[in-house]
């Protein structure tokens, strides 16, 4: 992966909590969440496409809700052709998607989005515990 998520040049915010250790900034946690993110993370629907190759693949909700804990802000969504959304976050001015490679060379819209709920997402059951394997994950990556 080359790292050049959408909003990378700009995402130069800090974080709001200290409880990750060398996370300053979104490039740190992507360049972190490189050495997490795999099949178990990956959304279900999506696990028989993930490789390492393409990491981002199905992690985006867990990934933006993780950052929003970090970076603070909200948590939008890209509507999918498939009815699902595509999750990124907005903090302040700055807009990033850590999981945008995932889509390759395709431009998403992000001018058209919605305002994602942790209540709404982790309703799944599968969904809410990616995430928190993920958050423990990244809180032994950093301690």
């Amino acid at each position: 992966m080359s790292g050049n998520f959408y909003g990378r040049e700009k995402a130069d915010i800090k974080p709001v909590r200290t409880d990750y250790p060398g996370i300053q900034n979104p490039v740190d946690l992507y360049d972190a969440l490189l050495k997490l993110w795999c099949p178990d993370t990956c959304a279900p629907r999506m696990r028989e496409k993930w490789t390492s190759d393409n990491p981002t693949l199905g992690q985006c909700s867990i990934t933006a809700f993780l950052a929003q804990d970090i970076f603070g802000g909200e948590v939008y969504g890209v509507k999918r052709p498939d009815g699902n959304y595509h999750c990124y976050n907005v903090v302040g001015a700055c807009i990033f998607d850590l999981t945008s490679e995932q889509f390759g060379t395709e431009k998403l819209d992000y001018d058209c989005s919605f305002i994602q709920t942790r209540e709404v997402h982790f309703a799944k059951q599968e969904k809410k515990e990616r995430y928190e394997y993920l958050k423990q994950a990244l809180k032994q990556l950093c301690n």
